[in-house]
């Protein structure tokens, strides 16, 4: 497995002009939250251009499916589709998403997102409120303890 680097994966998608969000710990880092993860989680806008811009993306990144046996690559009708993709890169894990939560598409989230500066540039990541909100939803072990550190956050900075 590839050492990750996350800058890097973000620098690519930038490169390529993508539409995405950061969500889940990668978004919980960047909010100062100190949690451990081992992917970064980006929601996808779903269109034909950003599928292109996407796919342009994830040839750069040499990325594959995670959970084959043989390596498979993404196609176009696989972003289309708006699912999860688990990929592995040759900077780390990534998990691009169609829809987060209840089915939230980028479109829902967009205006509860920021821009913040990573590495010289800037990416739109989920804003800590609806962090929190998604973590909350999920429901699971790991987002119940990401959710604790997350809303001392949100306390901190009020």
């Amino acid at each position: 497995m590839p050492t990750p680097s996350f800058l890097r994966i973000l620098q690519i998608l930038e490169k390529h002009g993508v539409e995405f969000v950061v969500v889940g710990g990668v978004a919980a880092v960047l909010h100062g939250a100190p949690v451990t993860t081992f992917d970064i989680d980006t929601l996808v806008k779903v269109s034909d251009e950003n599928a292109d811009r996407l796919l342009a993306a994830l040839t750069d990144l040499e990325a594959r499916y995670r959970e084959r046996a043989k390596p498979v690559s993404p196609t176009r009708e696989d972003l289309l589709a708006g699912d999860h993709l688990l990929l592995m890169t040759n900077s780390g894990p990534l998990d691009v998403l169609g829809f987060v939560g209840k089915g939230q598409r980028y479109e829902d989230l967009a205006h509860e997102t920021s821009m913040i500066p990573v590495g010289g540039f800037s990416i739109r990541v989920l804003d800590l409120e609806a962090l929190i909100e998604q973590k909350r939803a999920l429901g699971r072990d790991k987002d119940q303890a990401a959710l604790r550190l997350l809303e001392a956050v949100l306390s901190r900075r009020r």
